[in-house]
Order: structure tokens, then C-alpha cells, then sequence
């Protein structure tokens, strides 16, 4: 009976609180319109249509039917164009060949460390030289790593 009686109040608390929720995001919409008509208020207020802004900002604006304002933006907009332009072709980037070797040079050392660990008492890659094949093969990998630091 106790349990019954819990069942039953649960789930008529949960149902006004479903209703609460119901009735907050009414009111969300409602807030989120009145939001909407505030900025269109705004941009009646300072008299710039936003159109005619993001025709400046694009750089498609006749410049004859612009106010000395948005003449002097558009103008602005023009040389950051031409400054960020200028910056990109100043940038010198490595030659085709840099990426493949210095993975060349990590991928050999790998493989010259594990031919060491994996061939019969240390023989091989090259052999009678014991544990420098481990030198040989940290090097290059280091080689490899040291020219990831110069790409560009």
C-alpha cells in the first residue's frame, strides 16, 4: 500500500513538472523572438542595414552611394586584404623533396633498430660492431626528428 501510494504521487508530481517545462520554453521562444525584434530595432537606430555592411565587408558595394564611413571600412578592409596577401607570398615553404627524406631517415632508423633486436646474437646490419647498430639506428631516427623542427 505504501508503495502504491508513492507510484501515485510520483507520478502526478512528475506530470506537473512536465508541464512546468512545457511552459518555460514558451516563454524561451517568446524571449528568443523579442531578442530578434531588438536587434532589428538596433539596426534601425543607427540607420546601416546590415546588407549594405556585408556588401562593404565583400567588397561588393558601388562606392558612389556609400557614406564617408563605410567608404573609409571598405577602404580599411582593402589593405588588411592586401597586407594578409603580401604575408602569404612572403612565406617560404621547403622543397617537395624535405618531407620524404626526413621520413626516410625515421622509418630507416626504425628498421636498423629492429633488424639489430631481432637478428641472431646482434649480427646483422652490419656486423662485429654489437650494440653501435643501436647507435646507428637512434641517429638516423634523430636526423629525422631534428629536420621536422626546419619544416615549414
Amino acid at each position: 500500500m505504501a508503495d502504491e501510494e508513492l507510484h501515485e504521487n510520483d507520478s502526478k508530481d512528475q506530470k506537473d513538472w512536465q508541464d512546468e517545462g512545457v511552459n518555460d520554453a514558451k516563454s524561451a521562444d517568446t524571449a528568443a523572438d523579442t531578442a530578434t525584434d531588438k536587434v532589428a530595432d538596433e539596426d534601425e537606430t543607427y540607420g546601416v542595414d546590415m546588407d549594405q555592411v556585408q556588401a562593404v565587408l565583400n567588397a561588393t558595394a558601388d562606392k558612389a552611394t556609400l557614406t564617408p564611413q563605410m567608404q573609409r571600412m571598405m577602404n580599411r578592409q582593402a589593405e588588411n586584404t592586401k597586407r594578409v596577401e603580401e604575408t602569404i607570398k612572403g612565406t617560404k615553404s621547403n622543397p617537395r623533396w624535405f618531407v620524404p627524406v626526413f621520413c626516410a631517415f625515421m622509418i630507416i632508423g626504425l628498421i636498423w633498430c629492429v633488424v639489430y633486436y631481432l637478428s641472431p646474437s646482434g649480427a646483422w646490419p652490419i656486423p662485429n660492431i654489437g650494440a653501435w647498430n643501436l647507435a646507428i639506428g637512434f641517429a638516423l631516427i634523430m636526423i629525422g626528428f631534428l629536420m621536422t623542427m626546419g619544416w615549414r
